[in-house]
């Protein structure tokens, strides 16, 4: 009995945008099902190691059969099938495919005619109606009858018993009607299909079979060729290679085809922005294709996200997702491992915990980390692209591994500088190299934005010298830095630190002594600010402005502002503060005049405090009282 049914309304919406060509590049329907059909065999291949009796051994493929006279194309497999429920679950919602998060990403993309649908969210099926005006699918899973869905590709669809011999799927497309501006003919002609395959699916593992006309010497009765003689035979051929491009030496294999490959196994739209092959000998031999992507995937930071790459053992399919693979800091890795190492009927758990495991996961993440090196040595520019979209997650792997990975990483680490022209950035060997010889520490300094860091007061004396100083405009680096501590010996200092103060002998004797000569001063400025800083002292970090507020014990004002809105606890988080002034600076000279005048110091006390404050770029608790305080000092001062 045929049963009519209704899309869910979020696959009505995205089917309206399929059958409206929103997506340009029509071809790739025949890559996105032939995909399809590549995982199903995979998942029978795998079941059949555990369910012999209900999957047993069989020669796999994937077979293309197109007709001219009924304008069709059908592409057929003997993979695992589908139940009636996994019909409905698969292909009469698309809420796995993603549906949800792509039609959010549409409506709010402005060019809607570039925005890209296939891949990127997981809709391969649908692309079927791009190009067609009817799809069926006959599919019969080990486990049920067989099935016949029949769709147009509008409000609903039907779902009948049907016979079908032997398990998996037969996908018939009833291609639509060409136009002048769109030819929908050739894709059931016997040259494209083969250019699609030969383009797209190369390197699927089971044959794609055509029956294909070829033209053939002509033999005499006693079976020689007739010299320019030929007939035209129909015989049944493989139009892709099938070895595994990871299979392949490296000699073999083209930038071209590793980046064709990621795309089409990885359902992206742009070429990756590296690509590591490897064959690796050894303790553990494995091959392994890995991929950094030009751009972040768009779930990179959602809790649907899942890491890990895909597993293989002898060429056989064990796990899509193995997150054992690859470390959380470089989720976003995408890639192949394929060892003999590991027995096809190994559980998760074994997995887990598997000895093998940890030594190709610990050799991956060297590779990758080895390669990201290399092209910051030898294609900044390329480096700098994958930095502004992976580079928080490499200072994530020196801060989440309380710096056990620094040896790892430092090197991989760029910063922007205070010397650096453009906001341009510097590695730490790059830093270390152009340090004076008395130099002491690699200085840096943190806030909300390079603007506003380029701003800040202790940077005055920085300049003045010509030293440079790593400016940290993210949230993570502070942190990143305390579990770094040093580079190749040389310690890391903040500029904002209070400890930092690398004078000459002479300058720390004025200091003294101007400390000395108005210690008064300085005692009732800490008194009036008791709830608010821990000292208040003279400052040799100024040149231009006249205070400034320093930390103790490496709690920055940024890293307590990070802390409290990561609803930490406000009173456990507080850095120790100190207020700094500028002795040569009028305010201070101001300020002297008053001294001994208790009441009047401790009023302005606060103006100090908040105007420093600001000059950090920090918000004032209190702006009502700071403009109050202002403006009696104005009305006194006139």
């Amino acid at each position: 009995m045929k049963e009519i049914k209704e899309f869910k309304t979020e696959s009505k919406e995205l089917l309206n945008l399929m059958i409206n060509s929103i997506y340009s590049n029509k071809e790739i329907f025949l890559r996105e099902l032939i995909s399809n059909a590549s995982d199903a065999i995979d998942k029978y291949r795998f079941l059949s190691l555990s369910d012999n009796a209900n999957y047993p051994a069989l020669d796999h493929f994937i077979r293309l059969t197109p007709n001219e006279k009924k304008r069709t194309l059908t592409i057929e497999d003997n993979g695992v099938g589908m139940t009636k429920d996994e019909i409905e679950t698969s292909l009469g919602t698309i809420a796995k495919s993603g549906s949800k998060e792509f039609l959010e990403k549409f409506k709010e993309a402005k060019d809607k005619k570039d925005f890209n649908i296939i891949g990127q969210f997981g809709v391969g099926f649908y692309s079927a109606f791009m190009v067609a005006s009817k799809v069926e699918v006959l599919t019969k899973s080990p486990k049920d009858k067989g099935y016949l869905f029949v769709s147009e590709g509008k409000e609903s669809y039907s779902v009948e018993e049907k016979e079908k011999e032997g398990n998996g799927t037969v996908i018939t497309l009833y291609f639509k009607k060409s136009t002048k501006e769109e030819d929908y003919d050739e894709f059931y002609k016997e040259y494209k299909i083969k250019e699609l395959v030969k383009k797209y699916s190369d390197f699927v593992r089971y044959p794609i079979k055509m029956m294909v006309e070829t033209s053939k010497p002509k033999l005499d009765k006693d079976g020689k060729e007739i010299e320019g003689k030929t007939v035209t035979v129909v015989e049944d051929t493989t139009l892709n290679s099938m070895i595994p491009l990871w299979k392949k030496n490296k000699s073999e294999v083209t930038e071209a085809d590793l980046n064709e490959f990621y795309k089409n196994k990885f359902m992206d739209y742009e070429d990756p922005l590296l690509s590591i092959k490897l064959k690796i000998e050894g303790k553990v031999d494995y091959d392994s294709i890995l991929y950094i992507p030009s751009h972040a995937p768009y779930n990179l930071y959602s809790d649907s996200f899942e890491k890990g790459l895909e597993l293989y053992s002898k060429g056989i399919f064990i796990k899509e997702k193995c997150p054992e693979l690859i470390p959380d800091y470089l989720k976003f890795v995408k890639g192949i491992v394929d060892s003999d190492a590991f027995n096809l009927n190994i559980s998760r758990e074994m997995l887990q915990h598997s000895p093998v495991m940890k030594m190709i996961a610990e050799n991956i993440e060297k590779k990758i980390i080895d390669r990201l090196i290399e092209t910051k040595n030898n294609d900044f520019e390329k480096y700098v692209k994958f930095w502004n979209v992976f580079g928080e997650h490499i200072k994530y792997g020196i801060y989440s591994t309380y710096g056990m990975k620094k040896d790892l990483l430092q090197n991989a680490l760029i910063f922007h500088s205070l010397n650096k022209e453009d906001n341009g950035f510097i590695s730490l060997k790059e830093y270390k190299e152009a340090m004076a010889k008395d130099q002491k520490f690699i200085y840096f300094a943190s806030g909300e934005n390079l603007d506003s860091i380029k701003l800040l007061p202790q940077l005055e004396k920085y300049k003045q010298k010509g030293i440079d100083v790593l400016l940290l405009d993210q949230k993570i680096d502070e942190f990143a830095i305390m579990m770094l501590h040093d580079y190749e010996k040389i310690e890391l200092k903040s500029i904002q630190d209070d400890a930092t103060n690398e004078v000459s002998k002479d300058e720390q004797a004025k200091i003294d002594e101007v400390s000395a000569n108005h210690k008064k001063l300085l005692d009732t400025l800490k008194e009036a600010l008791t709830d608010k800083v821990q000292d208040v002292v003279i400052s040799s970090k100024l040149v231009d402005s006249p205070v400034c507020i320093s930390t103790k014990e490496g709690l920055s004002l940024e890293m307590e502002k990070t802390l409290k809105e990561q609803g930490e606890n406000p009173n456990e988080v507080n850095s120790l503060k100190v207020l700094e002034l500028n002795p040569e600076h009028e305010l201070f000279e101001a300020f002297t005049r008053i001294e001994g005048n208790d009441e009047q110091v401790k009023e302005f006390a606060s103006v100090l405090y908040d105007e420093a404050l600001l000059l950090e770029g920090h918000e004032i608790s209190n702006k009502q009282e700071f403009v109050k305080k202002l403006n009696n000092l104005i009305i006194k001062a006139f």
